[in-house]
């Protein structure tokens, strides 16, 4: 019953800024930790950003400055804010989150159905 749902992407123009919202609802009894991954034709998945419940977080090299991560526990949401977008960061990006859905449950990963970005002029 756990969804991921993200919104905010969108076209923007080179420099522009985009800020990413993952929203997790459902049967969630613990996130270990949640991260923004992203996904251009042709390439895989790579990781972007994440955090872990712990409040550790890390950035792929090429968006460190530029992108941040943050969440808003209560509501069980991550944002990315995107600043100074280039092209070469278009791509879908996924919301994942690593959870327990019981107390006793396993531990899974859940991922959000994806958000179009595209960064062009």
């Amino acid at each position: 019953q756990v969804q991921l749902v993200e919104s905010g992407g969108g076209l923007v123009q080179p420099g522009g800024s985009l800020r990413l919202s993952c929203a997790a609802s459902g049967s969630i009894f613990h996130i270990y930790a949640m991260a923004w991954y992203r996904q251009a034709p042709g390439k895989q998945r790579e990781l972007v950003a994440g955090f872990t419940s712990g409040g550790s977080t890390n950035y792929a090299d090429s968006v460190k400055g530029r992108f941040t991560i943050s969440r808003d526990n209560p509501k069980n949401t991550v944002y990315l804010q995107m600043n100074s977008l280039k092209a070469e960061d278009t791509a879908v990006y996924y919301c994942n989150a690593y959870l327990r859905t019981t107390v006793v449950g396993s531990r899974s990963d859940y991922w959000g159905q994806g958000t179009q970005v595209t960064v062009s002029s």
